[in-house]
């Protein structure tokens, strides 16, 4: 069981393969981690050193990956931040080939574009995701004004989030998994993950707490990769991502803690 992750890395925190590598790997799989970044935390710090790796870096690491055997053995392929316009063209290149490479391969991409209303990714990195990623991509979980932004389509309800998924799915080829997402019949003081798949809408609803760590859609995509890997079905593997995840946010809001407590990952609903 190999997932291929493609995502930033930062030195102090939580966000990208720093949080799904450690979960993926807590659920016995096997990760190939390429990073995007190399940074010292999350841009929300004052403070933050490191860069976006050099395009020539990124494309070198998936070179290896390729020349390893690592395409032919991994069960799911997963990409997220993707930090500059040349590294999403390389990364882009890579999944085509992967996608061909292994036909039984399920890609993952989340989008990482933005969210509250705000994009926060260089110019040139939507149009890749929009019209090179989602193609190719088994699944996507983009939140809520992600979903929105790629879509085209308001979403305020169960009827408009389904419509924007099918915007995303194309021919039916993609399953969307939304997040944080807030509709009109949300019950109040809970927030939604929402997967569409088979033009079917499953729910899962969490209380909403007064904390917002940053890398849970990155702890989110991890979890579920991993149990993609190990067999699971969607529908499984999203429930137990969002009780888990739920879990640890439980654990963060005690401990008062601005990063997630990802350690140790717990083990919920997990077969013996």
């Amino acid at each position: 069981m190999l997932v291929i992750s493609i995502q930033s890395q930062v030195v102090h925190g939580h966000v990208g393969n720093s949080a799904a590598a450690y979960a993926m790997q807590a659920e016995g799989v096997n990760v190939a981690a390429v990073p995007t970044t190399l940074l010292s935390n999350h841009p929300r710090y004052p403070s933050l050193r490191g860069r976006v790796l050099e395009t020539e870096l990124v494309a070198d690491l998936l070179k290896g990956v390729e020349e390893r055997g690592l395409v032919d053995e991994a069960a799911v392929l997963v990409t997220g931040y993707l930090g500059s316009p040349g590294n999403a063209a390389v990364i882009a290149d890579f999944v085509e080939r992967a996608r061909t490479r292994n036909a039984k391969l399920v890609y993952l991409c989340d989008p990482v574009i933005g969210d509250d209303g705000r994009v926060y990714v260089a110019d040139g990195i939507l149009d890749v995701v929009r019209h090179r990623l989602l193609p190719a991509a088994s699944l996507t979980t983009p939140n809520q004004f992600e979903l929105e932004l790629l879509s085209g389509v308001t979403i305020a309800d169960a009827q408009g989030l389904s419509a924007a998924c099918a915007v995303l799915a194309g021919a039916g080829r993609t399953d969307v998994v939304a997040t944080g997402c807030i509709l009109a019949d949300t019950v109040a003081g809970q927030v939604e993950t929402i997967l569409c798949a088979d033009g079917r809408l499953s729910r899962f609803a969490t209380s909403r707490l007064p904390i917002r760590p940053y890398g849970t859609g990155d702890l989110l995509t991890g979890l579920i990769a991993a149990s993609l890997a190990k067999g699971e079905a969607m529908e499984s593997a999203v429930r137990l991502a969002v009780d888990t995840i739920f879990a640890v946010l439980l654990r963060t809001q005690q401990a008062g803690s601005a990063e997630m407590r990802l350690v140790p990952l717990p083990m919920l609903g997990r077969k013996p």
